[in-house]
């Protein structure tokens, strides 16, 4: 089905909206062919009779468990028309009946809460949850099944195990230029299984993160965040929309910074992100990036601040260490988690007396400032704090 006949069978107000949101159907409504089909499903459930019903409800807080957004990890019109459909449903729930929704909840609010969506939103009012007094989710733990003993293997038989045997008992009784024949075949084959092995190696390229880890294979770039709440299931954490300046859209990060950065300090703020980690799944959010902080040297009780680009830094513009060998390098498209590159580099990230970040060197004590193309990036206030 099409995106414009999935949206026809939208009722009024959520048609409205979805085709405001989408600038009717050139926006937001996915990149690859397979995203599109996708959103185009999405919609029309978003049109049917039943979509608030309890069967649908239940199966939609499930499919939300790991994702923050219905399609491909990027806000769609899936989104906006899912969204749309069950605003009457969600606006009569009492605290007990949204508690027991907590992805669907999650999703629901953060919707209503995107700047990107807000604008187009006037005819949906917000709707408000109580987060605060949500009761902690239980987690079931399985008893250990116990582990049952396997029947010993029969041995096999008499027969099959002289025939295993025999080559190696022919190859010892063999007259003596018989092996030497072997040997040479063997040699050859070796031979030429080097030289083929070797024009291989010649046409592959070695891989990108072999060698020792050095800073530049790590992809730090400007964000900003342009939409923050707290993890509806953690409450160390929030969960973070940053503009880094993609086509796709801001990307998913949660952050363990509730007990440190106030989410008034948080919001509209621009930062360093740290975008080529593996993704992480983070209490049932899927993380897609790390905030680059400062930590006191005193511990975190000391404070935690994010590290800032220069002023005139927008969302996207390039975060490189400073010196020759370093400052041209391009990262690796994602750090494989088993090198522990990151794990081998951080220790060196440190903010000067200048308050400035940087990475220095253990071994040759260079310090390499952190910094765009506008400036330096620095620490608001602390001095001699670990990055990370």
């Amino acid at each position: 089905m099409s995106f414009q006949a999935a949206i026809a069978k939208l009722n009024t107000p959520v048609k409205e909206l979805v085709v405001d949101f989408t600038e009717n159907g050139t926006r937001h409504v996915g990149e690859a062919e397979k995203d599109q089909t996708e959103v185009a499903e999405w919609i029309e459930k978003a049109g049917l009779p039943d979509v608030a019903s309890n069967a649908n409800i239940q199966s939609l807080n499930t499919t939300l468990v790991p994702r923050t957004y219905l399609v491909n990890n990027n806000l769609t019109a899936a989104d906006v028309a899912i969204y749309g459909a069950l605003h009457s449903h969600f606006s009569k729930l009492q605290p007990s009946q949204y508690y027991a929704l907590p992805s669907l909840t999650r999703f629901f609010d953060h919707i209503q809460s995107s700047p990107i969506v807000r604008p187009f939103g006037s005819a949906f009012t917000t709707v408000d949850f109580d987060i605060e007094n949500a009761p902690a989710p239980e987690r079931k733990v399985e008893a250990p099944k116990k582990k049952e003993k396997k029947p010993a293997a029969a041995a096999p038989p008499a027969v099959e195990e002289a025939v295993t045997e025999t080559p190696v008992a022919v190859a010892a009784a063999a007259p003596t230029d018989k092996p030497q024949k072997t040997e040479k075949k063997e040699k050859k084959k070796k031979e030429a299984g080097a030289e083929q092995g070797g024009k291989k190696a010649a046409a592959k390229a070695p891989a990108a993160d072999e060698g020792e880890p050095v800073p530049s294979m790590i992809d730090l770039r400007v964000g900003r965040i342009v939409d923050i709440m707290k993890h509806p299931d953690a409450d160390g954490l929030y969960v973070e929309q940053i503009d880094i300046g993609e086509e796709t859209g801001p990307r998913t990060v949660v952050s363990g910074l509730v007990n440190y950065i106030p989410i008034e300090d948080m919001r509209d703020k621009f930062l360093v992100a740290v975008c080529n980690l593996k993704p992480a799944n983070m209490r049932g959010v899927k993380s897609f990036a790390m905030v680059l902080c400062a930590t006191s040297k005193d511990g975190k009780e000391g404070g935690i601040e994010l590290i800032q680009p220069p002023a005139n830094a927008k969302p996207g513009d390039r975060v490189y260490f400073e010196g020759p060998e370093y400052q041209d390098g391009t990262p690796l498209s994602q750090l494989n988690p088993k090198k522990k590159i990151f794990e081998a580099i951080q220790p060196g990230f440190i903010t000067l007396d200048s308050r400035e970040a940087a990475w220095v060197n253990p071994t040759t004590k260079s310090v390499h400032k952190i910094r765009t193309k506008d400036g330096i990036c620095v620490a608001p206030t602390l001095i001699g704090a670990s990055l990370s």
